[in-house]
């Protein structure tokens, strides 16, 4: 369970600079809209440093040689890259979608429904069974994060775009934590290996298939195809790449302690767990104020009302709960 906080806190963190580099030029249009081709870019190159940093992260540990044997030789190996092509190009780009077309706060509500849809499907396919507890403690963490970012100002620049990618977002997360729960039994395939598959797998099919089909669709931003458009960020906006190499750093992070809390305690309980980053997420922008208020005394802090704090705490607390089997628990201490 522990794991599975960690997993949401780096996600927060990630959510905000990833969120961030989005925000600039030229992933935006000169009236401040974000282009049609930022998203999938963007999650393009974010997966990509994330697979450079696992093959790191295996290499120094002297793993690679058994990330390859668990890749090639076993079933569950297969079934991994099958889960990454789901939860990276599908459900991550559906995650950047939201978060581009209605705000960092709607997008990350709309992609939170994805632990719903992962534990029906956990417990057709895994037989992992939830207290009747649990799914109500999951169904008021879900409702706690919708009460974070409600309000009546909100203004999505393409709801029915943002719809879509939350959608694709929740389906594809969904499902790649299932089908990774099964693979993570085989004691050939532990979380780094998976996440090292996972990662790579992603940024292949995003360079050598998804780019390549929208450039064959004439997709194009300042005249540019998908892959000239993306090189061009590693000459002109080589801050916009070092932004999202930092998402990638802790977007890593995070998917080692999602893949080991997913290991542990099951796919349900740990995707309950991980949608807590959206009160995280919260936090981390209010202390970023501070600290912005600190060295620019004209930059007012947004101090969160009583309903933001209520629903942070619903969110907390109810994750918590929707992770934990109270029998299990005191049977332990019982013992």
């Amino acid at each position: 369970m522990f794991s599975g906080i960690l997993a949401a806190v780096t996600w927060a963190i990630e959510t905000v600079v990833i969120a961030f580099a989005l925000s600039m030029s030229p992933l935006v249009d000169n009236a401040g809209e974000a282009i049609f081709l930022a998203p999938f870019i963007s999650t393009f190159v974010h997966d990509a440093f994330s697979a450079v940093f696992s093959w790191i992260y295996n290499g120094v540990r002297g793993k690679l040689g058994s990330v390859f044997k668990a890749l090639f030789k076993t079933k569950s190996g297969k079934w991994v890259v099958i889960a990454a092509i789901i939860g990276g190009p599908v459900g991550m780009t559906g995650y950047v979608m939201a978060v581009t077309y209605m705000g960092a706060s709607i997008g990350a509500v709309a992609s939170a429904i994805f632990p719903a849809i992962g534990s029906v499907l956990a417990f057709f396919f895994l037989k992992e069974k939830m207290k009747w507890y649990q799914w109500v403690f999951l169904g008021l963490t879900i409702l706690g994060v919708y009460g974070l970012s409600f309000s009546p100002d909100l203004s999505p620049k393409n709801y029915l775009l943002g719809i879509l990618g939350a959608l694709l977002c929740a389906f594809g997360w969904g499902i790649e934590a299932v089908i990774l729960a099964k693979c993570l039994k085989d004691p050939e395939v532990t979380d780094e290996y998976a996440l090292q598959i996972r990662q790579t797998t992603s940024a292949l099919f995003y360079g050598a298939v998804i780019l390549p089909v929208l450039a064959i669709l004439g997709f194009k931003e300042g005249g540019l195809g998908p892959w000239a458009f993306t090189a061009s960020l590693f000459g002109s906006s080589w801050k916009i790449i070092l932004i999202i190499a930092a998402a990638g750093v802790f977007a890593t992070v995070s998917y080692l302690f999602y893949y080991r809390a997913i290991a542990k305690i099951g796919a349900s309980k740990a995707m309950a767990l991980n949608i807590s980053y959206v009160a995280w997420a919260m936090i981390l922008a209010l202390l970023l104020d501070v600290v912005w208020h600190i060295f620019d005394k004209s930059h007012a802090i947004a101090y969160p009302s009583v309903l933001t704090i209520v629903c942070a705490i619903v969110v907390f607390v109810c994750s918590i709960f929707a992770a934990a089997d109270f029998k299990e628990i005191f049977a332990k201490k019982s013992a």
